[in-house]
């Protein structure tokens, strides 16, 4: 039996961020300071995402309690694969589970594209994000105190979706806020 704290996993994720940028820094021989701390927006979003998808949101005693692995209870492809399950079954804490699974994933979709240029729309950010949701669902199958579930691939995409909406409107916002700043400025000069 393994147990996992959120400290542990936060350090883990901390040092593979580190090693990752050191190794990313040590190819393209320079570091961007700016683009790092764009950068940190992802970090964020994935340290405050692996607290609420591999521990228990409760806390026991004040503490984070530890997420288990113990083999012998482990019960890979502990899974619902139903849709919209979450239509149909009304359970204490079904609002906030759906609305927490939405919301968590909107600063993914507003980070992405303002790390990666290359992720230029929504159609790409939204991929991105369920290939993130997936790859999330499918590291839970040997946990036996979590489920993978289609609705939360379902929901946390649509979050992912509504950030990239959000993203794009204000950048187009601000482009054109910025576009005729400049048009004004050309005119008095006139």
């Amino acid at each position: 039996m393994i147990q996992i704290t959120y400290l542990g996993m936060f350090t883990f994720i901390t040092i593979c961020w580190i090693v990752a940028r050191i190794i990313c820094a040590r190819v393209n021989k320079s570091v961007n300071i700016r683009y790092e701390l764009k950068l940190l927006t992802i970090y964020a979003c994935l340290v405050v995402i692996a607290r609420y998808v591999y521990f228990p949101f409760e806390l026991e005693n004040g503490h984070i309690p530890p997420v288990i692995f113990d083999i012998h209870r482990a019960y890979p492809f502990k899974c619902n694969f139903k849709i919209l399950l979450f239509l149909e079954q009304k359970y204490v804490g079904y609002k906030i589970n759906i609305l927490g699974n939405i919301a968590m994933f909107i600063p993914v979709g507003m980070a992405l594209p303002f790390c990666y240029k290359k992720l230029s729309n929504i159609i790409k950010v939204t991929l991105i994000g369920l290939c993130w949701t997936v790859f999330i669902e499918i590291s839970q199958l040997p946990l036996y105190q979590r489920r993978t579930d289609i609705d939360d691939v379902l929901l946390n995409t649509l979050g992912v979706l509504i950030g990239a909406i959000i993203y794009f409107e204000a950048k187009a916002v601000y482009e054109f806020i910025k576009e005729d700043k400049k048009s004004s400025k050309m005119i008095t000069e006139n």
